[in-house]
């Protein structure tokens, strides 16, 4: 499993599946996660930029669905 670091901007979207997570989405249609991130940054509909190491775990709830590990983030 690789991990790389990356910048991403977007709108944070809730799913509710199995206690519920948060994702990130790309004005292009990608889909990342996220793990981490405060009380701020974990609401639908908030547009953010993301710093983080992305991970591609294929496992769990989010099947083929990247994760982004957060390190700083900016709400916009």
């Amino acid at each position: 499993m690789k991990s790389k670091s990356k910048k991403l901007s977007g709108t944070i979207f809730y799913v509710d599946l199995e206690g519920g997570y948060f994702t990130l989405r790309l004005a292009g249609g990608e889909v990342y996660k996220l793990d981490g991130g405060g009380a701020d940054l974990r609401k639908a509909g908030v547009k953010a930029e993301v710093e983080g190491e992305i991970e591609d775990k294929g496992f769990g709830i989010s099947f083929g669905t990247p994760t982004i590990q957060v390190k700083s983030y900016k709400i916009l």
